[in-house]
């Protein structure tokens, strides 16, 4: 026994339908409800939501830094700066540097060096100096052991360039 419905005229089923869309139509929040909150939930709260779109204040470089030095450079700053050795063990290592020996053939093939190579010589050169004369070893004590080497140092050759 199952209960029929009764049949709608259809008048009625446009008056039903009418007011569905009217309510369908209401629905949902009104416009602009994002920009301006309404007034109850203003006085409600006080505190004010950020912005989560709003990206980093870190402010971003315009023009590319040519001031950094690079691990090739790093590396040969590294070999100039005087370390905590003995004098015999650093004043060997000064001379067999290879960034030394490089420089010290650019020298020799007459090839022009770099402002900042130029000043990593001097600091070598001016420290192998320092070394030999802080073991006490003189030009004179050179001249007498290179008697039969008739060329002047090195040091002395750079040093007139």
């Amino acid at each position: 026994m199952i209960k029929k419905k009764p049949k709608l005229s259809r008048a009625e089923i446009n008056e039903r339908s009418r007011l569905l869309k009217r309510k369908k139509k209401h629905k949902g929040l009104p416009s602009g409800s994002r920009i301006s909150p309404s007034n109850s939930a203003s006085n409600e709260k006080t505190t004010v939501v950020s912005d989560p779109r709003v990206g980093s204040k870190k402010p971003i470089p315009l023009f590319v830094e040519t001031t950094k030095v690079s691990n090739k450079a790093k590396n040969n700053i590294s070999t100039v700066k005087p370390k905590k050795l003995p004098p015999e063990l650093e004043l060997q290592e000064l001379e067999n540097n290879p960034y030394l020996d490089e420089l010290l053939d650019m020298i020799e093939s007459d090839q022009k060096l770099t402002p900042k190579q130029q000043q990593d010589l001097d600091i070598m050169l001016d420290r192998i100096d320092e070394l030999m004369n802080l073991l006490g070893y003189t030009e004179s004590d050179e001249n007498q052991r290179d008697e039969l080497d008739t060329s002047e140092d090195i040091v002395s050759l750079l040093r007139k360039r």
